[in-house]
């Protein structure tokens, strides 16, 4: 359960800097250079420039950066327009471009976004030439072909019973090849999902890949089209399977098409990718135990990095993912983390016979951000990605891998900026769990208008990503340094079943959901107090939607933290089993056990179910209409807790889904977590926002 519901990241989960000429950048340089006393005042009560309303004002989301006939595409998910997602082309020279340097592509009041998986990804096709641009429209989820003069016209019928996602176009720009997911029958067990080719002139459609539950990644070279799909109960890290159909062939149905890897039905394939000059087909397989990069053919890894995950920071959950691609020059350009900081691998892979040859690595030391992905080759020999560091907001970069020069930062998601001596920069910790050794960036609270003598260890706040097969990353991240800033200190951790790691600790989540997450997440804890890092007093912990169900186990099941936030998190196992969306409806099946067969485990580990062992207050954020985590969770659990007399709050917020996207709600939710714990632990928070906590 990703707390991100569509191709862009909640803002608060991204983070944005503060462009030089802003009035607000000027201002935080110009008090920062003035000679000032530093002020001795406990943690947690340090007054903070990196306000909410700073946070949002004049920043978004950026995301699927594209390069097509010599523009730069990309999307961006604005708060301030109620999350919606715009369509921008980098023009710098254009009079009517935004802060950014971009110009509004898709229409005006168009939302470019898919629900398919609910999640999204992908929602964009591009073709070869500039009239070939198609998106998917939140509102009708309708495949919309965009115009020149900045319209669009509907290419897929009326009515919204259709979803689309992935797609790719024909070499003849008259097919668009994509994943439809048929909401004819809108119980999650009756949606339909298939590969299908769309004319593009009339909107009519056939099937080509169907029978299995789920399907993504159609990728079509001449007459072969590949794709990947898998069965209830598994999710695409579990297990999948790697096809190839002919697009004349007779049959549609998936056990007649040629299957290229996954027959073992416990190896998770992602990301194929036909080479455009040999027609190699490529793909992500972690048969080794670790994401590695495999061509059709060979049963060893192309690149010599065997040890380290390709597939990316959280592979499966969004369409649209590639942790690879091949260069002008026909060479693979791949990217993986190693000690916190991205790595660019270039190779030469033109011998089908032979492995990757000619192997570079290149890193910050070469002009690239500490952190980047999703790298799209240009003009030549240039690079454009998203990237970022614990200092500079998520970006888009341009990079040149001849030169080598520093990385130009295109477009920023934010105007922000703030002196080095706010910005806590994180820093790997390992520590001892139950399962061996787990991880975790620790973030020092750092302002340096302010010290505290009266206390030996700040407060801390333990943060659990969502997912929960997922992982947390160090850009900057404006939501962390905001607690950082007023004296908290953050630990963001990845607990056992997190993805970066290898196959098997990312597995040690299967049938432990609710018992390995919460033991690493209190380890953490323990091990920074031990270290006098933090306060044992005065932990406290928070997460959104899986990360929400790590925090309220935390409480319920454990006695190390005194205080949580749930966003739009899980209290009732029982109940998200038999009430959420196709995709997920069996996720809990790997991470809990077979439902109803083992409603015994679903009820031990329900937080809903152990109220009774709670014993600290709790604040409730949920979105009204969350399909994902329905609202109901939250109000059993809010009402659990006013009926037992724990200080507790809920707050609804209307027209939110899974995630908040809306500026005002952002801006609130985390407010109202600081006043919360201002409460809780009686601290004099400066303009602290009113919140009525219950039973307190």
């Amino acid at each position: 359960m990703r707390a991100a519901a569509a191709a862009l990241l909640p803002l608060l989960s991204r983070g944005f800097q503060l462009s030089p000429t802003s009035p607000l950048a000027r201002v935080a340089r110009s008090s920062s250079q003035l000679s000032m006393t530093i002020i001795d005042k406990p943690y947690g009560e340090w007054e903070s420039p990196i306000t909410s309303k700073a946070m949002t004002a004049g920043s978004v989301g950026l995301g699927g950066v594209h390069y097509c006939n010599g523009d730069v595409y990309w999307l961006e998910g604005r708060p301030q327009e109620a999350g919606r997602n715009v369509l921008c082309k980098y023009a710098p020279e254009s009079a009517d471009k935004s802060e950014r340097n971009g110009v509004d592509v898709s229409p005006k009041e168009s939302n470019v976004r898919t629900r398919v998986h609910e999640y999204g990804g992908g929602a964009i096709v591009f073709g070869k030439n500039e009239d070939e641009i198609y998106y998917s429209e939140f509102a009708t989820q309708r495949l919309c072909h965009l115009l020149k003069d900045g319209t669009s016209q509907p290419i897929t019928e009326e009515g919204d019973k259709y979803r689309f996602a992935d797609g790719v176009v024909s070499d003849d720009g008259e097919v668009i090849y994509a994943i439809r997911e048929d909401h004819t029958n809108p119980e999650p067990k009756d949606v339909v999902n298939e590969v299908v080719s769309i004319n593009v002139k009339d909107g009519s459609m056939k099937v080509l890949a169907t029978g299995n539950d789920f399907y993504s990644n159609p990728r079509v070279n001449g007459n072969q089209l590949a794709y990947i799909t898998w069965n209830h109960p598994n999710m695409p890290w579990d297990s999948t399977e790697l096809r190839v159909l002919t697009l004349d062939s007779t049959s549609n149905k998936s056990s007649d098409h040629e299957l290229i890897a996954g027959s073992d039905g416990d190896t998770s394939i992602i990301q194929p990718l036909f080479h455009p000059e040999t027609g190699d087909l490529f793909y992500i397989s972690d048969e080794s135990g670790y994401y590695n990069i495999y061509r059709k053919g060979s049963d060893e890894s192309i690149l010599p990095m065997k040890e380290y995950d390709f597939g990316g920071a959280s592979p499966g959950w969004q369409f649209g993912q590639q942790a690879y691609t091949f260069l002008n020059d026909g060479r693979i350009a791949a990217q993986y983390s190693k000690d916190g900081k991205s790595v660019l691998v270039v190779a030469n892979v033109s011998d089908s016979s032979k492995a990757a040859s000619d192997v570079i690595e290149f890193g910050s030391n070469d002009g690239l951000p500490m952190m980047f992905g999703g790298v799209h080759p240009g003009e030549g020999d240039d690079l454009y990605f998203m990237g970022g560091s614990p200092s500079t907001a998520s970006s888009i970069y341009k990079w040149n891998l001849q030169s080598k020069d520093e990385a130009t930062i295109l477009a920023c998601s934010s105007e922000l900026s703030f002196d080095d001596d706010l910005i806590s920069v994180p820093k790997l910790v390992e520590f001892p769990t139950t399962l061996g050794t787990a991880f975790g960036y620790y973030y020092a609270p750092k302002n340096g208008k302010y010290t505290c003598t009266t206390e030996s260890a700040p407060p801390l706040l333990v943060k659990a990503h969502g997912g929960p097969t997922s992982c947390t990353g160090t850009s900057f991240n404006a939501g962390k340094q905001y607690w950082t800033s007023r004296g908290f200190a953050i630990l963001d951790v990845d607990y056992g079943g997190s993805t970066g790691y290898g196959r098997d600790y990312r597995r040690r989540l299967r049938k432990s959901w609710g018992v390995v997450d919460i033991d690493d997440v209190c380890a953490g804890a323990e091990y920074l107090v031990k270290e006098g890092l933090a306060d044992g007093d005065r932990l406290c912990i928070d997460g959104g939607s899986a990360g929400g169900y790590t925090t309220l186990g935390a409480l319920a099941f454990r006695d190390v933290f005194k205080a949580g936030t749930s966003l739009y998190g899980i209290g009732d196992l029982t109940a998200l089993a038999g009430d959420t969306h196709k995709f997920e409806s069996r996720y809990l099946d790997g991470l809990v056990g077979q439902y109803p067969e083992e409603e015994n485990l679903y009820k031990e580990r329900s937080p809903i179910e152990s109220v009774d062992t709670l014993s600290c207050p709790i604040l409730l954020l949920q979105g009204v209409e969350d399909k994902v985590v329905p609202p109901n969770q939250a109000e059993m659990m809010y009402n659990a807790l006013l009926k037992k007399g724990i200080p507790t709050c809920l707050k609804l917020y209307e027209g939110e889904q899974h995630g908040f996207r809306k500026a005002e709600n952002i801006q609130d939710a985390i407010d109202s977590e600081l006043a919360f714990y201002g409460k809780v632990f009686g601290m004099d928070i400066p303009e602290a926002v009113e919140l009525k906590v219950d039973n307190i």
